[in-house]
């Protein structure tokens, strides 16, 4: 039988000294390389592999002293997770699935409730909501104030017809650079950006009230100057100035508490859903 020192491998003797290395580090004796378990174990082997000992000990010591660090990635938001699961848009239309339900007599077919989740978390990241303090579920609350997720030809006031899951007019669709409204991952992309726009613009009108109001009572009127800039026009928007909400046309109101409350939906769905 050959002996020990001589047939058992370096990595393995390395091995060992990161283990003495950490009762080492951990003990309450002496100090002295002499009276460690890793000295003690060098002493028996050969010059590579004390060497080797040597390097893998250094490293454990460095390692017990610093900080661990955080995870590569640490997804702290549904947003910051839809942007790393769908980095391309063909990657999301891969997960939608869609379901049939009926609108005035005819069968429609519209994204099932956890591919909406997905959809808006998606739009919702690569737009940069955050950026502008809104959330995935700010982009499901607009959709659910649009169209109740059935996608449809609508007719404006002014007599211009709107199309799609977000209820483009054709001007503003080209405005965002939405080629198709009436598909919904572009629509729902084009309406995030749009409300991006909207938080940025609604900032500025509101930006007087600031020191006046809370953290909490900023980010209400904030959102309301989305669902304003949104809802109506350019001259409608403009007489908007964070205290005459009251005084603006009743759909726009109702558009407000829709968005709201589609926005307390998807809060209460994504919980339910693995996503």
């Amino acid at each position: 039988m050959q002996s020990f020192k001589n047939t058992f491998p370096v990595w393995a003797v390395a091995s060992f000294a990161v283990i003495g290395a950490a009762v080492a580090l951990s003990s309450q004796g002496s100090s002295s390389p002499a009276s460690t378990p890793v000295a003690a174990t060098a002493a028996k082997v050969g010059p590579a592999a004390a060497k080797a000992m040597k390097s893998v000990t250094a490293a454990a010591a460095a390692a017990a002293t610093t900080p661990a660090a955080p995870p590569a990635i640490r997804l702290a938001t549904p947003a910051a997770k839809a942007a790393i699961k769908f980095a391309s848009e063909e990657a999301l239309r891969a997960q939608i699935k869609f379901e049939t339900v009926k609108y005035a007599g005819k069968a429609i077919r519209t994204p099932n409730e956890e591919s909406r989740i997905l959809l808006v978390q998606a739009a919702a990241a690569r737009a940069g909501l955050h950026k502008v303090g809104l959330s995935y579920e700010d982009v499901y609350g607009v959709i659910e104030a649009e169209t109740s997720w059935i996608p449809r030809t609508g007719m404006g006031k002014n007599g211009v017809a709107s199309y799609g899951l977000a209820q483009f007019e054709p001007r503003t669709a080209r405005g965002l650079g939405l080629k198709d409204p009436n598909d919904p991952v572009q629509a729902v992309y084009a309406a995030a950006v749009n409300m991006k726009h909207g938080a940025e613009w609604a900032a500025d009108r509101i930006d007087h009230l600031k020191p006046k109001l809370t953290p909490e009572q900023y980010a209400a009127k904030l959102r309301e100057g989305v669902s304003i800039y949104y809802n109506l026009s350019v001259k409608g928007r403009n007489k908007w100035d964070g205290l005459n909400t009251a005084q603006l046309p009743i759909e726009t109101q109702r558009h407000i508490r829709n968005v709201r409350a589609g926005a307390e939906e998807a809060a209460a769905l994504a919980e339910t859903m693995d996503v």
